[in-house]
């Protein structure tokens, strides 16, 4: 008896993503819930429950403080309203995939397009994308489809922009967009069915049809992992959906010499492994085989078209081509020149034996029984698909700047060659643009055109976005007495004002220094970093008045936290008067030296004795506090002569 455990079994990107999200908030001590179950699966919910993280329905039952974790499956932008008005924590552990679903349908909406949804309509997942939009159509088969598309005139002509549930069946995708094609006059096609879904249920398929019996592992109120039961059952007629190891029924298997084990996207690899290994053990079995798709599909792949995608296994490397099984008749390879657009790159540092790589058939010789593949050209595809994916979400990418043109910049992002004209590079008029050569941006694309390779990008776009969500952020959370860390912007006669992170504020010259000063340039100059704090602000005039001198800087605080009545201190005479000589303690504070304190004899005046500029020891005898007035005196220093 043989048991083959499916490749693809367990956890998807997303669920995978979702479920580390949870772990680390409980690694970092917060107080999480979860909006809905993090996933379908029964046991990770239950085990996040034992770990403290609760499970709630609904917004009304979280606790202020808690930190909110949004579910794999995504939840209605109303939700997210709801928290934000609560000012609550949130971690969005939204799949990616789902979340790009959610961006299209919003998108529409803002196009003035209806929303067309395929999925299972009270799927977690299909009701978070409808929240997106308004007036979402969604359809749980072809026939409904077409049914609304022709039980009206006018709807054909309606603008449409469809999309999937991530978990839907590949044909039912299909047979939707087929009729749509047909009758629409305004359509916009995103396929958003998951490549892993996809693909796990692919090799559901080909499993079942090569073994007497099936296991699916998973929850059962998984839609992913009915379906995966559903398909193989389509197969096979030896099926069993089991939640865990402890669902087994082994009297099933007695009769089957092949058993085929696949599971959810939202099943722990601990129970995959727990279902695997009891059937190993129970089970008198010859010997346990993990085959991968590409082996299950062998006998089936009998020729290769050019322009296929396949999937092979790296069987050896030299300096001028790496062979590739493809589990065909046919002996792949890749030349030197179709392994990278690097034309630094090493074979032997790109791959290694026994690597399984995805390439593009370049041409098949069934005479010679070889396929020329390309790694390059597959790479070149992904990336062109990920530039038009960027333009299409508004998301922001890096790149290089590699040179200076008549007409802006030109940067390489992902080997794709992106020109950004000089209005978009976010330097002024006449400014050198030479200065971003060989520096890393980020840019929004807002062009591509693949059939003549030409993509235009924006760094202002980027830096334009910053720069409003930074004020936004500064005028909703400003108060008065908070503290920023700004840069000094301008100077001028009455003051210098501060960039406080995208939004300017002025200190006035009397608030710079406890000082006297002339100009504010005697404190501060401009590209100085600078702390501040907010003395006023006015939202609807958008003026805020800064300060910068502070009770820790004020030089009289200074001196009474550090001199005292008795204390002798080295001062500076800094002027004199007919009555006696004012000397400085420390910058800002001065104190008096009364004629009849400067000798232990009677002078005419200070001159006599003392000259401007002049360092001496002087003892205070009195400190008049409310008055901020000093006495000094150097005859209490002088040999014989005391205090009095």
């Amino acid at each position: 008896m043989r048991v083959i455990l499916a490749k693809t079994a367990g956890f998807c990107f997303g669920v995978n993503r979702a479920v580390e999200l949870v772990e680390q908030a409980v690694r970092e001590g917060r107080r999480a819930v979860t909006l809905g179950p993090i996933i379908h699966n029964r046991h990770v919910v239950d085990h996040f429950a034992a770990l403290g993280v609760r499970e709630v329905k609904s917004i009304g039952e979280i606790f202020d403080g808690e930190t909110v974790i949004i579910r794999s499956h995504g939840v209605p932008r109303s939700d997210f309203e709801a928290l934000e008005a609560r000012g609550l924590s949130v971690i969005d552990a939204t799949c990616p995939f789902v979340k790009r679903i959610h961006n299209l349908v919003a998108a529409a909406e803002q196009e003035g397009r209806r929303p067309v949804i395929i999925g299972q309509k009270t799927h977690p997942e299909v009701l978070a994308i409808a929240g997106w939009c308004c007036g979402p159509l969604v359809f749980e088969d072809a026939a409904e489809l077409e049914q609304w598309l022709l039980e009206d005139p006018e709807h054909p002509q309606i603008p449409i922009s469809m999309v999937s549930q991530t978990t839907s069946p590949k044909d039912l995708w299909e047979k939707c967009t087929q009729i749509a094609k047909k009758v629409c006059t305004n359509l916009k096609i995103f396929d958003t069915i998951c490549g892993a879904t996809e693909k796990r249920q692919e090799e559901a398929t080909a499993l079942s049809r090569r073994c007497d019996a099936m296991v699916v592992v998973g929850d059962k109120a998984s839609s992913n992992t009915n379906r995966l039961a559903m398909i193989c059952s389509q197969n096979c007629d030896n099926v069993s959906l089991v939640d865990n190891a402890g669902e087994l029924n082994l009297s099933l298997y007695s009769d089957a010499s092949t058993i085929g084990i696949t599971a959810g996207a939202s099943t722990p690899a601990w129970i995959i492994k727990e279902v695997n290994n009891i059937m190993s053990e129970e089970i008198k079995v010859e010997g346990v085989a993990e085959e991968s798709f590409e082996e299950l599909l062998e006998q089936s792949i009998k020729t290769l078209n050019t322009g296929d995608k396949v999937v092979g296994i790296v069987t050896s490397i030299s300096g001028n081509e790496v062979g590739v099984d493809l589990g065909t008749k046919h002996a792949g390879y890749i030349p030197a020149s179709e392994l990278s657009s690097d034309p630094n790159a090493k074979a032997e540092e790109l791959f290694h034996v026994g690597d399984e790589i995805e390439v593009i058939v370049v041409r098949v010789n069934d005479g010679e029984g070889t396929a020329m593949l390309s790694k390059k050209r597959l790479d070149a595809v992904k990336i062109w698909d990920d530039i038009e994916a960027a333009k299409d979400e508004k998301a922001v990418v890096e790149g290089v700047i590699t040179e200076e043109n008549k007409g802006g910049l030109v940067a390489n992002v992902k080997g794709i060659r992106v020109f950004i004209p000089a209005s978009q590079t976010g330097i002024a008029k006449g400014g050198d643009l030479g200065a971003l050569v060989k520096q890393t941006v980020q840019m929004k694309i807002t062009e591509v055109n693949r059939a003549r390779r030409r993509v235009v990008g924006s760094i202002r776009e980027v830096t334009r976005e910053a720069r409003k969500a930074a004020i936004e952020k500064i005028w909703s959370e400003i108060e008065v007495g908070k503290k920023y860390h700004g840069t000094v912007k301008s100077l001028t006669s009455y003051g210098a004002f501060v960039d406080i992170g995208g939004v300017d504020g002025m200190v006035h010259v009397s608030e710079l220094s406890w000082n006297r000063i002339k100009t504010p340039a005697d404190v501060v100059k401009v590209g100085d970093e600078i702390d501040v704090y907010v003395i006023a602000f006015d939202p609807e005039k958008k003026k805020i008045s800064l300060g910068y001198k502070t009770a820790e800087t004020n030089p009289w605080n200074i001196f009474m936290n550090n001199y005292h009545v008795g204390d002798v201190a080295t001062v500076k005479v800094v002027k004199l008067m007919t009555f006696g000589a004012f000397a400085e303690i420390i910058p800002g504070v001065d104190g008096l030296i009364h004629i009849s304190q400067i000798a232990d004899r009677r002078i005419a005046k200070p001159e006599d004795v003392l000259s401007e500029g002049q360092e001496v020891d002087a003892k205070i005898i009195d400190v008049d506090a409310e008055n901020k007035r000093i006495s000094l005196s150097i005859r209490a220093l002088l040999a014989g002569e005391d205090e009095e």
